[in-house]
Formats: structure tokens, C-alpha cells, sequence
């Protein structure tokens, strides 16, 4: 393999002029304060971190819709994540309250009157099953309206991805980016150690990256140390593997562990995905072979390390691997760390006694994974479905000003490429791989019904200067 060529000119570049005439404009309001005087919103947010966030947010501008007053959201446990944190021990809650103020009204908890309704009973709880993902405000105003009129509370329990993107009038839109661009903010110690490791991301040096003050604070400064600062920072490469065994199981593909994998990924869909499991059971479904000829297989460690060998990053990249537990352990980094000796994860650049606080705390582990790859010099994603991806490239580009590159490969056209790859040249699979990856980096405006967390490019979030 070519891996000690020089790179390709464009490896560490997006189309700086098409993506630097868009500048982040969301914090413009043109709107009144809301009184919130239809009642409260209570949510409950299920998922990870990423998925929290986007409940998060869309619970905003629901409130917003309805004059209510928002409670601050709750998270869900779930045996998935097993995490206990709550809103308050990831985002700074005094920020989100107060840089939400001119918008909606937000309270921490629900008036001592109404916190001993039994809010089953009167017909307050509104779960995942009550109403169809991205619902329209039309929804809301028909059939949640009248529930706070009537008790002055409505419980989501859930909440994941239950408010459309499309149609939504210019100024939700808006409060929905201005939400998960400027009223969420880790909490200190979130920061402060996002600012450590960043600081050995770059091997030390003083230097402020473009994203850094947005997602550190006040601990952006730290960053930047006196002292010698002639020896150039390390530019890094942030790979994120979305290969847990969560992911692993739920796409019913095959990853070369045979009958033992089978039985392990069985068992594992028994338990968290028994909906999936039973279906599987009952239905024939397209096979393992067939789903990854369709892109619907995440790319392995694997697959991840052949392609950014294919775009040209030799051996001598800086690469920043986020993602929890691998489904096949510390042998699967294995192939990463042979071509890429100078691979680091959090858990190599921060001590165990500077991880410690953050034991147990899955969602807590994953603000810095989020900090890691949104500074990136370069980021590349593995799975175009993960939150966690979406949110970070959407940041790169809403604060980025064109000079934040994403790679998101085409998981179809790379299947296809992979499936050939014993036969043909490493000349040819390189010239595939670039051309595949080449197609994915222009610069587009949010496609109709998309999310505006990932693609911020919009006339509600962004304001064009050309």
C-alpha cells in the first residue's frame, strides 16, 4: 500500500469558497419573549447523549409552539447506555436558562401544585407510541394543546425524534439551531478536560483551534500556553467507529466471526432488540451478503483503515479513534494500529486518575468523544446514521467557516469497492476510493425534510455572505 506517498492536496481541505460564503446567523431572534403561560412540558428523553440532545432541543421549540413553559428535560436510564446523568452533570443548566430567556420560559422543576398529579391517570403521559416520529406542529396543536389546557402539564416519555424538520415555520427552525449551537454547553469539568485533550491532541502546543472557544469556554484559553510556540501543532484526523454491539447486532450483518459471532449477536438481540429478534425469526429478510452490497453494513475498524489508506493519509497521520467499546475488543484496533502506529484513543491521552470522574458515565465519556472529533483538523465518520457523526459534522460546518473537512463515505459505493478489493490493483482501489469520497464532500444546502442539526447550511441557521 501506498501509505509513506505524499497526500493528495485535498486531503485536509472542503471547497473553501462555496463553504465560506455561510456563516452561522441562528442567534438572531425576531420574536417577543414567550410567557409560557399554557401550562408545563416535562420531557423525558430516551437514547445517548446525541439522541438526548436532539429531544432536547426539539422539546424547545415545541414549547415555543404552545406557550408553555418548559421543565428542564430529564434523561432516561437505559440498560443500553447505563448511564444516571442527568441534564445538569452534561450542560451548563444556568446558560441554557438564560440564553433561552428571550425565547421561551424554562423552569427547573414543576410548581410544588402540580408535582403530585398522578399524571397517568388524567391523561398527561405522552409516550413514543402515542404519536408518529416527526410529527408537524399541526400535530401538537391539534392534539397536545388541548391535554396542557386542560390538566396545565404533558409528560413526553421518549421523545426521540418526534418533531418534523419540515414543514416549520422560519423562526422555529431557527430556535431549533440556536438551541443546539449556543444554549448547550458542557459543564466545566466536561470542558476542562476536553481542553487537556486537546492540548495532547495537538502534541502540546499553544494553539486555539477555530471550534474550540464554542466548545470549551473559558477552558479554550487553557489551550493556549505561553512558551515556545514555534514548533508547529499536530494536525489530527478524528475517526469515529461506530462498531458497538449495539450497532453490530441491530444491522443483522455478518463481520467474519462466524458461528460464535452469530450466537453472540442472537443472544444480544433477545435481550435489547427482542421487536428485531422476533422478526428475524418469522420474516426472511435480505441477507447478511445482500445488505452490505446495499451500504447497510457499518464499516468495520477494518474497512475504516483501508479507505483513509485509499484517500492518501499515510502512515505518519495523527488519528483520534472515538467510539465506546468495539464489538471484538482491542484485536479489532489491531489493523488500525499497524498501519497507523500514531492512533490514540481518550483513554491513551488522559490518565486514569483524569478519566475517573467520568467512570460509569457513558454519556459524559461521549461530550469528550464530541470535543475530540469537532476540533478535529479532519473528521471522518463511519456510519452516515450515527448521532454522534451527524452532530459533529453539523457543528464542523455551522462553525467551521468552510475550513473543517468531513469525509462521509458512501457506504454502497464503498461495499462495492471492498467486495473487489482482493482482485484489483492499489493503484485502482485508491483512485475508486478518492473518487467515491471526492462526490460526498461538495457543499449542499439542507435537503427537503432533513435534519438541520446535520446540515445547518439553511436559510434559518446560516446567513449567506456572497
Amino acid at each position: 500500500m501506498g501509505q509513506d506517498k505524499r497526500e493528495p492536496k485535498d486531503l485536509w481541505q472542503e471547497p473553501l469558497a462555496p463553504a465560506s460564503t455561510w456563516r452561522p446567523c441562528s442567534d438572531l431572534r425576531n420574536w417577543e419573549p414567550n410567557e409560557g403561560k399554557n401550562g408545563y412540558i416535562l420531557v423525558t428523553a430516551n437514547g445517548g447523549i446525541n439522541q438526548q440532545r436532539v429531544a432536547v432541543c426539539n422539546a424547545v421549540v415545541v414549547a415555543r409552539l404552545l406557550n408553555s413553559t418548559l421543565v428542564i428535560p430529564k434523561f432516561m436510564y437505559s440498560s443500553v447506555w447505563r448511564d444516571v446523568s442527568q441534564f445538569g452533570d452534561i450542560y451548563q443548566e444556568e446558560h441554557f436558562i438564560n440564553y433561552l430567556t428571550p425565547d421561551i420560559r424554562i423552569v427547573r422543576e414543576l410548581p410544588k401544585e402540580l408535582q403530585s398529579l398522578d399524571l397517568e391517570a388524567i391523561g398527561s403521559v405522552v409516550t413514543d407510541v402515542d404519536m408518529v416520529k416527526e410529527a408537524k406542529p399541526s400535530f401538537y396543536l391539534k392534539n397536545i394543546l388541548p391535554i396542557i389546557l386542560k390538566n396545565q402539564v404533558v409528560h413526553f416519555v421518549g421523545f426521540g425524534n418526534r418533531l418534523a424538520f419540515d414543514p416549520i415555520p422560519f423562526e422555529l427552525q431557527r430556535l431549533r439551531c440556536r438551541c443546539n449551537f449556543h444554549a448547550l454547553q458542557f459543564v466545566p469539568r466536561i470542558q476542562e478536560t476536553g481542553a487537556l485533550l486537546l492540548k495532547r491532541l495537538r502534541n502540546h502546543e499553544g494553539i486555539i483551534g477555530p471550534l474550540d472557544r464554542y466548545l470549551l469556554g473559558q477552558f479554550a484559553e487553557s489551550v493556549e500556553e505561553s512558551g515556545n510556540n514555534a514548533k508547529k501543532a499536530s494536525k489530527y484526523l478524528a475517526l469515529h467507529l461506530r462498531f458497538e454491539i449495539d450497532m453490530v447486532s441491530h444491522s443483522l450483518c455478518e463481520f467474519g466471526g462466524g458461528e460464535e459471532e452469530r450466537k453472540e449477536l442472537d443472544a444480544y438481540r433477545e435481550i435489547h432488540f427482542p421487536a428485531l429478534a422476533q422478526l428475524k425469526r418469522t420474516t426472511k429478510l435480505p441477507s447478511p451478503s445482500e445488505l452490505r452490497a446495499e451500504g447497510l453494513c457499518p464499516l468495520t475498524p477494518e474497512e475504516a483503515v483501508l479507505m483513509l489508506a485509499g484517500l492518501g493519509f499515510n502512515r505518519k497521520t495523527h488519528v483520534f479513534v472515538a467510539g465506546a467499546n468495539l464489538y471484538g475488543g482491542r484485536s479489532r484496533l489491531i489493523a488500525l494500529t499497524s498501519l497507523y502506529p500514531k492512533l490514540v484513543t481518550k483513554e491513551n491521552l488522559l490518565s486514569a486518575a483524569e478519566l475517573e470522574p467520568f467512570a460509569n458515565y457513558s454519556s459524559q465519556l461521549a461530550a469528550l468523544d464530541f470535543i475530540g472529533c469537532t476540533a478535529s483538523d479532519a473528521f471522518s465518520m463511519t456510519d452516515s446514521g450515527s448521532q454522534l457523526s451527524s452532530l459533529v459534522s453539523g457543528y464542523r460546518i455551522y462553525y467551521g467557516g468552510g475550513r473543517m473537512p468531513t469525509i462521509r463515505p458512501n457506504k454502497r459505493r464503498l461495499a462495492s469497492i471492498f467486495m473487489k478489493n482482493s482482485t484489483i490493483e492499489w493503484r485502482v482501489f485508491e483512485q475508486r476510493v478518492r473518487k467515491a469520497i471526492r462526490q460526498t464532500k461538495h457543499v449542499q444546502t439542507r435537503p427537503k425534510a432533513r435534519s438541520v442539526y446535520r446540515y445547518p447550511r439553511c436559510k434559518e441557521c446560516m446567513c449567506r455572505t456572497d
